[in-house]
């Protein structure tokens, strides 16, 4: 494995980096499992004081319970953006609580809605139980959008690392479902290829590395790390949905605008004539805008993608009635 240099990270943000590589250097299942239920007993149900934060159950199909964060604005106004959150930490870890200062930035630029469900993780059920819920989620937030205040025409779908992989992955998939019109996706750093890529291959850059991204992607199939390779390549990108066994990022492009922040590999949006951004920081590493979120390379960060939100919300609306 290649050693990423003090020197290869951007000036701007080493101290941040040397502060954060220590804190995922090699995670495996069982410290997956150790961290979550640390999160669980210290972050889990905290709500904070300054904003209005509700927790919503609704039933999955089995009648086990989802668990939701409803943020609803302090002033609220009509027409409200609608903004389904998906947290990172790998699909193995991780609670919406944690992402709340997400929604605290989205809307300080935005009049927005935003919920955050606490979906099943890869240590509790693999794929495609994560994306089963997220869709669940979806289906209760367009369901319940008048009672909220939102615009049905405008749920947008966001999400930070495996936030963000769902978030593509939600997206192609109620596309594909013909429910829900997705009027805009936004990943940011998101984790979508299992398999190694220039950015994951011999990487031990702060807060997530090669060893951590393999382990994660192995609980999150829950099986070998092998493709299959379909005699049918015009439809091997398309079954990933529904089988467990194939990669799960089509090289497909989602059909509605979407975009792309600080990641390595870009949706095929613009290919299919949908509008598309992405936005790349030299010399960061994954989770910048959190570990460096008072550096000058991370307040940028920050502000692009409130700016992609914003402008979003002012020009993007779904066709559906």
């Amino acid at each position: 494995m290649a050693h990423i240099k003090t020197k290869d990270i951007n000036p701007d943000i080493r101290l941040a980096g040397m502060i954060a590589r220590p804190l995922l250097a090699r995670m495996n299942e069982k410290s997956f499992r150790r961290a979550q239920r640390l999160m669980n007993k210290f972050m889990k149900g905290h709500l904070p004081n300054n904003m209005n934060v509700e927790q919503r159950y609704i039933d999955r199909p089995d009648g086990s319970k989802l668990r939701l964060l409803v943020v609803l604005p302090k002033a609220p106004k009509p027409s409200a953006t609608g903004v389904l959150w998906l947290h990172g930490g790998g699909y193995a870890l991780g609670v919406p609580e944690m992402d709340l200062h997400y929604a605290r930035k989205i809307q300080a630029v935005t009049n927005s809605v935003v919920v955050m469900p606490d979906y099943r993780l890869s240590i509790e059920a693999p794929y495609p139980a994560a994306l089963s819920d997220a869709y669940l989620a979806l289906k209760w937030f367009k369901n319940n959008a008048q009672q909220l205040g939102v615009n049905p025409q405008q749920l947008f779908v966001a999400g930070d690392s495996a936030g963000g992989g769902l978030t593509a992955a939600l997206t192609l998939y109620a596309r594909d479902q013909h429910e829900i019109d997705v009027a805009f996706q936004m990943p940011l750093y998101p984790m979508i290829d299992d398999q190694p890529t220039e950015s994951s291959k011999n990487n031990d850059a702060p807060v997530w590395n090669t060893y951590n991204n393999r382990h994660a992607w192995q609980l999150y199939l829950a099986v070998n790390m092998a493709p299959v390779i379909y005699r049918n390549t015009r439809h091997r990108h398309e079954r990933w949905i529904t089988d467990i066994c194939h990669r799960p990022i089509p090289s497909s492009a989602p059909s509605n605008p979407s975009t792309m922040k600080r990641g390595s590999t870009s949706l095929t949006s613009k290919k299919a004539g949908v509008p598309a951004s992405i936005d790349i920081y030299t010399g960061g590493f994954h989770a910048l805008d959190l570990f460096g979120g008072k550096s000058e390379l991370g307040k940028e960060a920050t502000e692009k993608w409130q700016h992609a939100l914003k402008y979003a919300s002012e020009h993007y609306f779904s066709e559906e009635n």
